[in-house]
């Protein structure tokens, strides 16, 4: 697959869209956010011809409007003054802004993250096939020893023998070759206690010919993944699916088919964005398609409160909205869909189950669903029914009690409402 970014991939909107500016906007803004896209997605995703507002271009491309306009007139004034020095200074100031990492960086590669789970970052270099706009990060790997091989996992699982479930992770552990793979599963096989696997990927999406008889490997990748599931073991891989349009192309339906022949489960998560698939019958086509592609849909995800938020976020109570839509619209029969939205929070992941009435007032409903105390397994709780709340720690606790999972202040009785 051939990967255009900086001014290669400037040249190709400009080609593609017939619109300069749109080109230089994305030289400017890939400064900040250094986005990589795929000739899969610029051939077989993308709409062109709708750009800027085709909901893949929003995503996969870098735009005017990912950066404030002040921060955008920052990088640009300094590009057109040719001061390298400053240009540097402007971008670092804002990628540290923008990092994705409110709560710091964990520069561990290998983390026992919930009880009975181990996440592994796997040590070679890793390059997701599609950056999301949405979820942007800053590479770690190229700064940080990379401390995530299969000793390093095979060690963390000698330690701690209750673990029964491991997610690889990372920007994308397909992008490792067969033979990479293979010894993180080899190791994992070889550990009785593991009895779930998960790998976290866009590869069958964004790269599926990895996955096809035309690359060197693809045979091999296939064929570790099936001794995996011959073996008893559980094994999924986690698709992160955001719009419909990704399970259209003849190669990535071939792909998606030639890893559930290896007993592979696949299963699918996606945040609801702004601008890219926040329309309840975009999420109806996609539960629809995949499951009569062979896919699960698991979890409809809240976007993060960080990096471009402001232009891809939505409040919790228009999620709610467009969960419960599009569920109706889903049409007759057993279609599974995603079930509540969900949020990634540092109390762990949290189902928003929808508003309730209480008796002081309206309330949105919270359920944990992995907590990474042991105490807060299954822990209920209720925040204050904000209309523009967009995250977790925005959320004020509806009484004492509630923050148990909601950070803010709890309300008085004056504070409240009906």
């Amino acid at each position: 697959m051939t990967v255009l970014a900086g001014h290669r991939l400037a040249r190709l909107i400009a080609d593609r869209t017939g619109q300069p500016a749109l080109a230089h906007d994305a030289d400017v803004v890939g400064r900040v956010l250094p986005f990589r896209v795929g000739s899969h997605a610029a051939d077989e995703l993308i709409d062109w011809a709708r750009a800027p507002d085709d909901p893949l271009y929003r995503l996969l491309v870098p735009h005017r409007d990912l950066l404030a306009p002040a921060d955008f007139a920052a990088v640009e004034q300094t590009l057109r003054d040719g001061d390298r020095d400053r240009l540097r200074l402007v971008v670092d100031g804002l990628r540290e802004r923008l990092d994705p990492h409110p709560a710091g960086r964990d520069t561990e590669a290998v983390r026992h993250t919930y009880p009975g789970t181990l996440l592994v970052l796997p040590d070679r270099r890793r390059t997701c096939p599609a950056p999301c706009a949405s979820c942007f990060r800053r590479p770690q790997d190229a700064a940080d020893p990379a401390r995530g091989g299969p000793e390093a996992m095979t060690a963390a699982l000698a330690r701690n023998p209750e673990i029964t479930e491991v997610v690889l992770d990372g920007e994308d552990p397909l992008a490792l070759s067969a033979a990479q793979l293979d010894a993180y599963l080899s190791a994992l096989l070889a550990t009785p206690h593991v009895r779930t696997i998960r790998i976290r990927t866009r590869a069958p999406l964004h790269a599926p010919e990895r996955f096809l008889a035309a690359t060197a490997d693809a045979d091999d990748l296939l064929r570790a993944l099936e001794r995996v599931a011959a073996a008893g073991r559980r094994l999924s891989l986690l698709l992160h699916l955001t719009h419909p349009r990704e399970l259209d192309p003849v190669p990535t339906r071939r792909a998606l088919a030639r890893v559930l022949a290896t007993g592979t489960a696949l299963r699918t998560q996606g945040p609801v964005l702004r601008h890219v698939n926040d329309d309840a019958g975009a999420w109806a086509r996609m539960w629809r398609e995949q499951t009569a592609l062979g896919l699960a849909p698991y979890r409809m995800l809240v976007e993060r409160g960080s990096g471009a938020r402001r232009c891809f976020g939505l409040p919790l109570a228009e999620v709610l909205a467009l969960h419960a839509e599009a569920v109706r619209q889903r049409g007759r029969g057993l279609v599974p869909v995603a079930g509540a939205p969900v949020m990634s929070t540092e109390r762990g992941a949290l189902a928003l189950d929808g508003v309730v009435r209480l008796g002081q007032g309206p309330a949105f409903a919270l359920r944990v669903l992995r907590a990474r105390d042991p105490a807060l397994a299954g822990a209920v709780a209720h925040a204050r029914f904000d209309p523009a709340a967009r995250w977790w720690d925005e959320l004020t606790p509806y009484g004492p009690r509630d923050r148990i999972l909601v950070p803010g202040e709890p309300l008085t009785a004056a504070d409240v409402v009906g």
